[in-house]
């Protein structure tokens, strides 16, 4: 029989991972080889696990699973990756698609979806949760541009820095967590209010509450 499919799961509440754990290791196809609890723990682990398929959570500390997942598939492009997730939102799907995911899967049916998300995935073969096909089809009428084509205001970068600052953390602390400089930081939060249009930390905050990568 071939290997079974090594996965790691990545998501900040410790009750998650352990279900989705159990879900998967019953599966003599998978098995679970890591477990993290934010986005920055996932990027590190996949460095040193090489797992074959991640699964993440969409809202974590330090790094969201969106802003992980860009890391972690420049860092492994043959990662499968599948967001987990309880966002029913057209946002994070498309984000999502934008990042490379595999499959997008609602927590609410992981017990049905999952374990046939991950064996798609691994097939090659995306895995969208009912109903995204008429997302799909309204965003193109829409907009008329193929999904995550969408602009985006700020860079990654600019994003990490962004979900950091309305974490809390001081420059000193995002200089130190991105290894950047103070002053790099600095330059970064300026141009992150410019282009947003935004005043203060404050300001950062309920934006970065309104796209997703902090919880309110």
């Amino acid at each position: 029989m071939p290997e079974p499919t090594r996965i790691l799961i990545a998501d900040d509440h410790a009750l998650v991972r352990r279900g989705v754990r159990l879900i998967l290791d019953n599966e003599p196809d998978l098995t679970v080889v890591a477990e993290a609890a934010d986005g920055a723990e996932a990027v590190e682990l996949t460095r040193s696990v090489r797992p074959d398929l991640a699964i993440l959570d969409i809202a974590m500390p330090r790094l969201t699973g969106l802003q992980a997942a860009r890391q972690m598939s420049r860092a492994q492009p043959e990662l499968r990756i599948l967001m987990l997730t309880m966002y029913d939102n057209e946002q994070y799907f498309f984000e999502a698609l934008r990042v490379g995911a595999a499959g997008y899967v609602l927590k609410s049916v992981a017990d049905r979806d999952l374990i046939d998300a991950c064996r798609a995935a691994m097939r090659d073969e995306p895995f969208l949760y009912p109903g995204t096909e008429t997302t799909l089809i309204r965003d193109y009428l829409r907009r008329g541009v193929t999904p995550g084509e969408v602009a985006r205001p700020i860079t990654d970068r600019e994003e990490e820095v962004l979900k950091l600052v309305a974490e809390g953390n001081s420059s000193k602390q995002i200089a130190e967590l991105l290894f950047l400089s103070v002053k790099t930081v600095e330059r970064h939060r300026s141009n992150i209010l410019q282009k947003l249009g935004l005043r203060d930390r404050l300001e950062l905050t309920r934006y970065a509450i309104r796209a997703g990568l902090i919880e309110p």
